[in-house]
């Protein structure tokens, strides 16, 4: 008979063997020894000694090659039984029965004829006979019996052996990643488990879907990882190290082979990628498996070899935190001044659409605030973070501080998690398996969003949000000083959004004694004045997301607080007038008390020629400071040598509760706005324009509004808001009315009708010299009388003062169609006061002591003599003194 050559690819039970071809491996066969029989292994249980009886042979064997010989085949299976002998020359069935572990068959040799294999037989119950005397192998007693289980069976098995290393033999390679082991726990029971190699993938192998019996293909690479442990792992005793249980309850576990371990092996050939789900099982042990991966990647192995090394430069630069802009996302500047937006690696803030995280949205960013703003970072770019449909591309980095890296000390704290990367995402954090390390240990200990809890969230009141909650708060704050808060936005350079976390209250703070000029809008066509985006830069710069601390003198009208800002400790008005940036409003200044500091910080900025002063003439210094005082405050030390002779065409639109008037002037801003106003309302006819508001308003903020008088559209400007209703006060920018409107009815001013295609045509005036009645009957009586002959007529004022600082124009109107109509006796001024509707003030601001309106005045009392006299309007009762 002839002799054959095959290597041992696997031992199924103690007379059966697994042999493949050495030329080509896929080629396999059974090979059973002839004439013996051994116990069997089975899955619903050994019989007994059949693990002892198989483990002879497959220590002997497993591996090996060998020369075997066929004796006999049996027709209807097709197995064949021999011999076999190993290059050291070991025989089979010989020695496994000489060592008592496999019986002669009792039928053994009935229908033989050969004589060689009759004396083969003789020899072998030879073997048997001295094997049962000595108590050898099956016939050592009753205790050949090993409970087998395959399952875990619960937590119990991990609380037991996690972290331990055990023996074990591979019975089988499904994939490269996956095997079945059977774990040598103790002499008497054995577990028989699916485990994962710990700490890789591998790609699929070819299988079959139960449900139709479609083949699916071996991913590419598939096949030749399984082969690779095959050859190595299968029927080995190797040390099996339980790290871990799947998702899917399979066991995970390093598999240690004489050698190694066989994930480092997989993953230098490029067979394997590494598992990042796997890292918090190992631990350390991650570390080995990333230094084989990329070593599988530069040499561009397998799977690897269409690896092209990142671009970045990941060499650190230094850094300077501007803004937090959210719990994983901020802006940094450096050196040169030039600023990004750079994310940290492998981190994601707590996201608005989970439940669970999104309370936790403004604790991350307070924590990175309290970090970061204003501090010196190491940056080193890891990679790019591609566009989406809300973001653009950005950076991705490593960010440390004071040699603490900040994305570790966000998930640490439990303020964000760890993204789980593509597997061929290379843009990734270099410390990534310390993170999830990190996030596994935050979540053990309940923190941040793994509290299942939500943080405290402080609430502040908008104080600034009208001027009666502006008046409340203003007493309480003016009485401190040094209030901490917390910039919270920088609106231009010297007006700022401030959060004072004791008080629970938020307010908009407008710097005392320094006028900024205004920063260019949100919209692209409000343009603001020259050096107000460069003032707005330096407050983002210096102030925004700072820690403050503010001091309170005063409110203005709409609600601001009027104080002092100090960041570190230093006055920012300063710093703002020393770079040019601001004038100093003297007036302001002496009220607020810090007037020498700002005046000497302003001569120095205009001795260097900074901002504002770049065009600075020390000769004209004294009258420029002359002309400006009157247009800062009416109170302020100017008088009018000569009455101006400011004459204009007006019509008077709106009559306010307080008594001001609005006017409109007649001539091109007429015919602008009556132009203006008929394609706005044909605008708002169209149904595709009738979009509401997509945000809250704000004070301010300019908007569409339909009067609910006559159901027409107009351009209005928020007032104020009440946020609780939803309801805002609208004053219609081209008539000077207010109204009250739900938001739910505005409309955004699209840009073709804003400010800039149309100034607002109302005009904010003061009747010169009239002092209307303080008892509001007699006030509504005198708003009736001003109505009655203003009303439906173009009329024509005489603008005696501009007030800029508030915004008013004082105006003495006259009725051209009247006889006399531009003599001072013909005025709707003096008509006011003749016909007891107004009285001419007992104080006088400085403008109104001018010599030029002495003749004015004098009039106007003699009209108010008349209406005392007769006893009119107000003066019914006899003599008032109104002050």
């Amino acid at each position: 008979m002839a002799a054959h050559f095959a290597n041992v690819k696997s031992v199924l039970s103690g007379d059966t063997f697994v042999l493949s071809s050495p030329n080509n491996p896929s080629q396999e066969k059974t090979f059973s020894l002839a004439y013996v029989s051994a116990p069997r292994l089975s899955k619903d249980g050994d019989e007994p000694y059949a693990f002892q009886s198989r483990e002879f042979l497959r220590n002997l064997t497993v591996g090996k090659p060998i020369k075997f010989t066929v004796l006999y085949t049996i027709p209807n299976s097709g197995r064949e039984y021999g011999t076999a002998q190993l290059q050291d020359g070991t025989t089979f069935p010989e020695a496994s029965v000489k060592a008592g572990w496999l019986k002669v068959r009792e039928d053994a040799g009935r229908k033989e004829e050969s004589e060689a294999a009759l004396a083969m037989i003789d020899t072998l119950r030879i073997y048997e006979s001295e094997a049962k005397d000595e108590g050898k192998g099956l016939f050592s007693g009753s205790g050949g019996v090993i409970e087998v289980q395959n399952d875990l069976g619960g937590p119990d098995f991990l609380n037991k052996w996690k972290g331990k290393t055990v023996e074990g033999v591979i019975e089988r390679v499904i994939s490269g990643d996956r095997l079945l082991a059977r774990l040598l726990l103790t002499e008497k029971k054995h577990w028989q488990v699916m485990t994962l190699i710990a700490g890789i993938r591998t790609p699929s192998t070819a299988r079959t879907n139960p449900s139709n019996g479609q083949v699916q293909p071996a991913e590419e690479f598939g096949d030749e990882a399984r082969a690779f442990v095959e050859s190595r792992l299968l029927q080995r005793q190797v040390k099996v190290k339980i790290v871990g249980v799947s998702p899917q309850g399979q066991l995970v576990a390093a598999i240690l082979h004489p050698r190694g371990n066989i994930a480092e092996f997989l993953l230098q050939e490029g067979l394997a990628r590494c598992n990042d789900f796997h890292s918090t099982f190992l631990g350390p042990d991650m570390a080995p498996l990333r230094a084989a991966e990329e070593q599988a990647k530069s040499a561009r192995k397998r799977l690897h070899r269409a690896f092209v090394p990142k671009a970045t430069d990941n060499k650190e630069a230094e850094a300077t935190v501007t803004k937090i802009v959210g719990g994983d996302t901020i802006i940094v500047r450096n050196k040169t001044g030039a600023e990004k937006r750079i994310s940290l690696s492998s981190v994601r803030g707590p996201r608005a659409g989970e439940a669970s995280e999104a309370p936790w949205r403004e604790e991350a960013k307070e924590f990175l605030r309290k970090k970061l703003i204003g501090k010196h970072v190491k940056v080193s770019v890891d990679g790019t973070k591609p566009a989406t449909d809300d973001f653009e591309a950005r950076e991705v980095a490593t960010v440390t501080q004071s040699g603490k890296n900040i994305g570790l000390q966000l998930v640490e704290g439990g303020y964000a998690t760890v993204i789980r990367h593509r597997k061929d995402d290379t843009d990734r954090a270099p410390n990534y398996d310390e993170l999830l390390a990190a996030q596994e240990k935050a979540q053990e200990e309940k923190k941040g969003i793994w509290s299942g809890k939500s943080p405290k969230v402080k609430n502040y009141v908008d104080v600034s949000e009208s001027v009666q909650k502006a008046k409340i708060q203003v007493s309480t704050l003016s009485r401190q000083k040094k209030v901490p808060g917390i910039v919270d936005f920088c609106k231009s350079g010297s007006r700022f959004t401030i959060l004072i976390p004791r008080e629970g209250v938020k307010l908009t703070l407008v710097l005392a004694g320094v006028r900024a000029p205004r920063a260019p809008g949100r919209n692209a066509q409000e343009k603001g004045e020259p050096f107000g985006q460069e003032a707005l830069d330096l407050a983002n710069k210096r102030c925004n997301q700072r820690d403050c601390e503010i001091d309170v003198h005063d409110i203005d009208k709409v609600g601001g607080f009027i104080g002092d800002l100090y960041v570190n400790r230093e006055s920012f008005a300063k710093i703002l007038v020393e770079e040019g940036l601001a004038s100093v409003h003297e007036y302001s200044a002496q009220k607020a008390g810090n007037a020498t500091e700002l005046l000497a910080a302003q001569q120095r900025a205009k001795e260097a020629r900074k901002g504002l002063w770049k065009d600075w003439d020390p000769s004209q210094d004294a009258q420029e400071e002359e002309e400006a005082a009157p247009a800062e405050s009416a109170d302020a030390d100017v008088t009018i040598d000569k009455k101006p002779e400011d004459y204009r065409d007006i019509v008077i639109t709106n009559v306010d509760s307080n008594g001001r008037v609005k006017v409109q002037e007649i001539g091109k801003g007429t015919a602008a706005l009556e132009t203006l106003m008929n394609k706005f309302r044909s605008f708002h006819l169209n149904p595709s324009n009738n979009a509401g508001l997509k945000d809250s308003p704000k004070a301010g903020d300019f908007v569409a509004a339909k009067f609910t008088e006559d159901g027409e559209w107009y351009r209005a400007r928020i007032r104020s808001n009440d946020r609780t209703a939803k309801v805002a006060e609208v004053v219609y920018i081209d008539y000077g009315n207010t109204e009250k409107q739900p938001w739910s009815k505005l409309r955004p001013l699209s840009p073709e009708f804003n400010t800039q295609a149309l100034k607002a045509q109302a005009i904010d005036a003061q009747l010169s010299f009239v002092q209307l009645p303080a008892s509001p009957d007699y006030l509504n009586d005198a708003i009736n009388y001003i109505y009655e002959i203003t009303e439906g007529k173009q009329l024509v004022g005489s603008f005696d003062f501009i007030d800029s600082k508030e915004g008013v124009s004082y105006i003495t109107i006259y009725d051209p169609k009247a006889e006399g109509s531009h003599k001072v006796t013909e005025s709707l001024n003096r008509r006011i006061i003749e016909a007891g509707w107004g009285l001419v003030p007992r104080k006088f601001k400085r403008w109104e002591s001018s010599k030029a309106f002495e003749s004015l005045v004098k009039n106007l009392k003699e009209a108010e003599k008349v209406a005392s006299d007769a006893h009119r309007g107000m003066w019914e009762y006899g003599e008032l003194y109104e002050d």
